[in-house]
């Protein structure tokens, strides 16, 4: 007898299924006998006199259930076992020790390198074909168990990645609905929210300690980051020429006035957009508002965009003033770094400036 896979076609009527069995043993007498009684079951069979040939046979073909003899020249069936108990591919595959060896040690052994039966040679018909079918079924049941539990993650995890992405849309149908509310009432641009979002979202890319996520997530929420201007007087939004000490008081409320409204958000671009919204006037040196937060305190999406704003409306005319060179802008950028901005938001500015310019046309 070869190495060949000896198979049986006929089906096992109670199980609708043809289970392939592998028989390890070195005497080819033992496997023929297991063989011989377990054909009653219409099994498909593969044997390997040892254990190397065994491991290979296992590389080769699916198995689901293995009869492994443990006193066998070169590797002994523990090893073979502990070998495959460790390979993801194979510790699920049933292992049943079919041994002479009657000894406690040696059945506590069979058990702790991951055998799920031990039957002691000689043994009985009735007994090896009854557990044999025993451990293809629970086999059987478990990988059902399995495929359907895979089965039903997967479904949850498309169904919640829809759901994710249907609130992302949501969140920035109601960004884009409350920034055409904030354009309709202020002096402000759909064109400046543009631009303020690809500044902040260039600025974000080039730094080491923002993610790609974190970059889209800018961009998406930084048109928020006036929201609170609808609570500001009219007179005040739209008055030419500078305000008043009083005027701008009320004017410095809208950072606040932005927290009131987004603070309860708890989706993540909205929570984003309060951050925003909220700490975009915070200076690098303290000296901002509404809370004067001073250095890493200010949270690096506030950081950002604070940066992105200052250099957009001092390179656009607005009703107060009119536009600065782009020189002249890019120059108040740089000798604020370390007072107004932080430094090395400034210094990605200084080395990709020509990408902040042509930001600037747009």
């Amino acid at each position: 007898m070869s190495k060949e896979i000896i198979k049986n076609n006929t089906k096992l009527g109670m199980m609708n299924n043809n289970f392939n069995i592998l028989i390890v043993d070195d005497v080819i007498e033992n496997i023929q006998v297991a063989m011989n009684i377990l054909k009653e079951g219409a099994y498909t069979f593969s044997y390997a006199k040892s254990g190397e040939q065994a491991l290979e046979l296992v590389k080769e073909h699916e198995f689901d259930l293995i009869l492994l003899d443990i006193m066998m020249p070169g590797i002994d069936g523990y090893e073979v076992c502990e070998r495959l108990q460790k390979n993801p591919d194979y510790k699920d595959i049933p292992i049943i020790f079919l041994t002479a060896k009657a000894d406690t040690d040696s059945m506590s052994k069979g058990f702790e390198v991951g055998g799920v039966d031990y039957i002691i040679k000689p043994f009985h018909a009735e007994e090896l074909l009854a557990r044999v079918h025993t451990h293809l079924e629970l086999y059987k049941a478990k990988s059902i168990l399995k495929h359907n539990n895979l089965s039903l993650e997967t479904k949850m995890e498309v169904q919640k990645k829809r759901i994710f992405s249907e609130l992302e849309e949501n969140q920035k149908e109601m960004i884009f609905i409350l920034t055409e509310l904030v354009e309709s009432i202020s002096d402000e641009t759909g064109k400046h929210i543009r631009r303020v979002a690809e500044y902040s979202r260039l600025l974000a890319h080039y730094h080491e300690a923002v993610s790609e996520d974190d970059a889209n997530t800018i961009y998406h929420a930084s048109p928020m980051h006036d929201v609170g201007k609808i609570a500001i007087p009219k007179e005040i939004l739209h008055k030419k020429g500078s305000l008043t000490a009083e005027e701008f008081e009320v004017m410095k409320t809208h950072p606040a006035k932005a927290h009131e409204y987004l603070k309860a958000a708890n989706r993540h671009i909205m929570k984003a957009a309060d951050i925003i919204a909220y700490e975009h006037h915070e200076n690098w040196d303290g000296s901002g508002y509404p809370r004067g937060l001073k250095g890493e305190n200010i949270n690096i999406f506030g950081r950002i965009v604070s940066m992105a704003d200052v250099f957009d409306a001092l390179t656009h005319k607005r009703v107060y003033k009119d536009a600065w060179s782009v020189e002249d802008a890019a120059k108040f950028i740089v000798d604020n770094s370390g007072t107004k901005f932080d430094p090395y938001l400034v210094k990605i500015f200084q080395e990709n400036i020509d990408e902040f310019i042509a930001i600037t046309k747009l």
